[in-house]
């Protein structure tokens, strides 16, 4: 399954993505081989994450949390 996630990097920035295989991921980040963006900012916490049911639903929502204000995702976050 399809996850979209949020991570916090060291500088407090958020990051949004997602991906198949989770635990993978956040490794990939924390060893400065995830995304670009992540690259100077690690390491990084998961934050939230949610499960979608295709890899289409997941890219489709990653863009939708990442059109968000930071503001905006912390309350995704917080619940």
């Amino acid at each position: 399954m399809p996850f979209v996630y949020i991570i916090r990097c060291k500088d407090n920035s958020l990051y949004t993505g997602w991906t198949t295989d989770l635990k993978r991921r956040i490794k990939e980040h924390n060893n400065g081989a995830g995304a670009k963006y992540t690259r100077g900012r690690y390491p990084v916490k998961l934050v939230y994450c949610e499960e979608v049911k295709t890899k289409e639903e997941a890219a489709k929502r990653e863009y939708e949390i990442k059109q968000l204000s930071k503001k905006q995702k912390e309350k995704i976050i917080t619940g």
